[in-house]
């Protein structure tokens, strides 16, 4: 699995997303695929660095990982800020989508797009760490 540590701030963000286009390229996901995948892992990579390390300080790092598993591409980010599993928040319902945007309620839309914009999401809490995966498979079914 290859792997990189950043500083979990937003200045990473850039450095994240190249990370996922190259492994992405490697693995043979095609571009739309691919930038689903960049938005979705930008979008927890980001509420990681404003939510879980608000309170954390210049020592706070993102890692982020990429396998390819037959035909799928995983992502792994991995932190060390307080337990947040995504899946438990309230996502927008069918009918929220489809209201104009000054009448849906704030927050949720991003991890949302997150969790649907890929084949796979899921999280796990160990040794400590929050990981947050997505699996994006080269072709689609």
């Amino acid at each position: 699995m290859a792997t990189r540590s950043m500083p979990a701030d937003l200045e990473s963000l850039a450095d994240i997303r190249g990370f996922v286009k190259e492994a992405a390229d490697g693995a043979g996901i095609d571009e739309s695929r691919t930038y689903q995948l960049q938005l979705a892992v930008d979008e927890i990579a980001t509420n990681i660095i404003l939510y879980g390390y608000k309170d954390a300080g210049e020592g706070a790092v993102l890692s982020i990982g990429a396998e390819t598993r037959g035909d799928a591409l995983v992502i792994t980010l991995k932190d060390q800020s307080p337990p947040f599993d995504p899946r438990t928040m309230q996502l927008p319902e069918a009918e929220d989508l489809a209201r104009p945007l000054e009448d849906r309620k704030i927050g949720g839309l991003g991890i949302y797009l997150a969790i649907h914009g890929v084949d796979r999401f899921d999280y796990r809490r160990e040794d400590g760490s929050n990981l947050n995966i997505f699996e994006v498979r080269a072709v689609h079914e």
